[in-house]
């Protein structure tokens, strides 16, 4: 397949159609992180729960970068971390404590992104945490939670805490680590955490400048939560948006395909 082919194989014979379409759209969204630079070498993850009466999901086989991420090479792992799935790689086992704690205990939890982008990353490490002062963050009032820095994530224990300090939250602010959000569907999960992310990068900037930053009041940021219609699944939830995304990919490199 050339760069420029968008033709799909047929699914191979050791996965669904449902699968396939599943792993299709898992591939394509990591090509786009890849494409909005937000990639750390070959670590970090998006994961996706497999259609079926399993609790399995799909993750990125630990040792390729995001742009080497492929429909057939993504690894369907159930909750104990058996590897389901024809696989060269093994799996990352910090990316899969933080992920499989959410997949088992949050049941709309269908879609798990984590990132270490470096504007996410340094909100992530100030004391103040998320600043309610720029049109990104005021969108996300009470959306937001924080989980203390613990180290590298591999200790099972940790889940636990790590789940009572996410609560309700779909948007969780892993300190001095990085950003994390979950959502219904593999677009609702995008649209939150590119709205954070964004938020996150106008408060470095604004940060880096002198004088004071303006503030918005509360009454304002819960009125522009409010209005915000693009978590909504009335309002599509973030598949227009990723869906465009796609289109980019696809005209960049479509051998996610493969």
């Amino acid at each position: 397949m050339t760069h420029s082919d968008r033709s799909t194989p047929p699914s191979p014979a050791w996965c669904s159609p449902e699968e396939w379409e599943t792993r299709l759209k898992l591939a394509a969204t990591y090509r786009v992180f890849h494409v909005l630079g937000w990639t750390e070498l070959i670590f970090n993850h998006i994961t996706l729960r497999v259609p079926g009466p399993g609790k399995h999901f799909l993750i990125n086989p630990f040792g390729l970068t995001f742009d080497e991420v492929t429909a057939s090479n993504l690894v369907k792992i159930d909750l104990s971390g058996k590897i389901l799935s024809p696989s060269d790689y093994p799996i990352n086992p910090a990316g899969f404590v933080i992920h499989s704690a959410i997949h088992e205990h949050v049941e709309d939890a269908h879609c798990v992104m984590h990132t270490h982008t470096t504007a996410g990353l340094s909100v992530a490490c100030m004391e103040e945490g998320l600043s309610y002062t720029n049109f990104y963050s005021a969108q996300l009032h009470n959306m937001v939670a924080y989980h203390p820095f613990e180290g590298i994530t591999v200790h099972d224990d940790e889940k636990s805490r790590l789940l009572s300090s996410m609560g309700n939250k779909r948007l969780l602010i892993l300190r001095s680590h990085g950003l994390l959000s979950h959502g219904a569907t593999i677009a609702h999960a995008f649209a939150l955490l590119w709205t954070l992310n964004r938020a996150c990068e106008i408060q470095v900037v604004t940060h880096s400048m002198r004088g004071n930053t303006l503030p918005i009041s509360d009454e304002i940021v819960k009125g522009t939560t409010r209005d915000s219609l693009q978590f909504s699944p009335a309002h599509g939830a973030g598949e227009n948006v990723l869906a465009a995304l796609i289109r980019r990919v696809d005209r960049i490199d479509a051998s996610y395909r493969r």
